[in-house]
């Protein structure tokens, strides 16, 4: 089932007074439990595309479509909103509040949603226990290492129960076992809970777990092939 529908986006920054193209008339669309990977070199659009498909960033021209609404479309609010309940962010920098615990990294997008003390305690937990930190519930992120870290962000960004999982680079800073380890776990919530996975990389232990790969190349689509 086709849920996010993306037609002829373009994204054009401006640097002083010249017009910079990151994302040229890109057509695509991804279906219900993907697990995807943009690829493409350094300045290829791969991490614009992904900002735009999280509402990060507004295209300059054309449309994106996530569950039959067009998220261009929705104010501001609205997209905060829709984000909030929808996606979940697997950032490069990791992007963790360093005076809060683990688990309190963890909670809080639970808490911006209004639910209750017991219930972001009751999933904080089983998520850090899911992706191997249960004993490290409640270590600052200064007291972790750096696949520990990106563990406890895509605990995070489970969190929402969200529809979709953007992920910009998220192995571009650990070590070989870390990133195994993160993408089996990654792997594992696709499979049971039907969550769609789309990364930006350049790693290829991603892009050989992805079951499809679309290459950018100068923002525009240069390949989309599917793993059989």
């Amino acid at each position: 089932m086709e849920i996010i529908k993306i037609e002829n986006l373009t994204k054009v920054f401006k640097e002083g007074e010249n017009d910079i193209t990151a994302i040229s008339e890109v057509n695509l669309s991804v279906s219900q439990s993907e697990f995807t990977a943009i690829v493409g070199p350094s300045g290829s659009g791969k991490t614009t595309l992904l900002n735009m498909l999280g509402g990060l960033d507004a295209p300059t021209e054309g449309n994106i479509i996530i569950d039959a609404i067009n998220i261009d479309k929705l104010k501001s609010n609205e997209m905060i909103d829709f984000r909030m309940r929808n996606i979940g962010f697997v950032f490069q920098a990791y992007n963790l509040i360093p005076v809060l615990t683990a688990k309190e990294n963890v909670e809080f997008v639970m808490f911006l949603q209004g639910i209750s003390p017991k219930d972001r305690a009751k999933r904080s937990s089983e998520l850090l226990n899911a992706v191997g930190l249960g004993d490290r519930m409640n270590s600052r992120p200064n007291k972790l290492s750096g696949g520990q870290q990106q563990r406890v962000a895509v605990a995070r960004a489970l969190a929402s129960k969200p529809k979709y999982i953007l992920a910009d680079e998220p192995t571009a800073n650990l070590d070989s076992i870390s990133t195994g380890n993160l993408l089996d776990i990654m792997e594992k919530l696709n499979q049971e809970e039907n969550i769609t996975f789309i990364f930006s990389t350049h790693d290829p232990r991603v892009v050989n777990k992805a079951r499809r790969v679309i290459r950018l190349e100068d923002g525009k689509v240069q390949s989309d092939s599917l793993k059989v």
